[in-house]
């Protein structure tokens, strides 16, 4: 199966956190990709068709947003990818990243899920680390008013 024919399995890759902020502060804080997962970020992941890029060494990773809900609902699709350190270098195209926004007992409710990122696939424990730091400890600090935890060196390869 191509990695443009994934849908949701299920397994995909999921993380999700209440932060106090509303939901246009959650929305807002994840269309700044350069404040809580890299700072080599061009382009904008706002509005629909928008296009950016971020890299973390000699990784690049080129994403679309194909839908955009303010304040509820964002999706970046992966056009094009370069993950040095798999043998599958273009393992994440056509991949997307979900991002679900709601409230809940007056919290925003952040849900992120990375569609195509499962269990058996060459990339799945070193990207399920990868997103547990950066969502699941780095954004909701981003949105607990302090700094988020991005990355900012160099990628050895493994």
């Amino acid at each position: 199966m191509k990695n443009s024919e994934w849908i949701p399995s299920g397994q995909d890759y999921q993380k999700s956190f209440n932060a106090v902020v509303t939901t246009k502060e959650a929305f807002e804080n994840i269309t700044k990709v350069a404040d809580w997962w890299t700072k080599s970020f061009k382009g904008s992941a706002k509005n629909v068709n928008d296009e950016f890029d971020v890299s973390f060494g000699p990784t690049t990773v080129n994403f679309k947003v194909i839908e955009s809900v303010p304040y509820k609902k964002l999706v970046w699709l992966v056009t094009d990818c370069y993950l040095d350190w798999l043998n599958n270098k273009t393992e994440w195209k056509g991949t997307k990243i979900v991002w679900n926004i709601s409230e809940e007992n007056k919290l925003a409710k952040v849900e992120m899920t990375h569609v195509g990122l499962v269990p058996g696939i060459e990339c799945y424990k070193d990207c399920e680390s990868g997103w547990n730091q950066y969502v699941g400890e780095s954004l909701p600090m981003l949105l607990a008013g302090n700094k988020g935890v991005l990355y900012e060196g160099s990628r050895e390869k493994q």
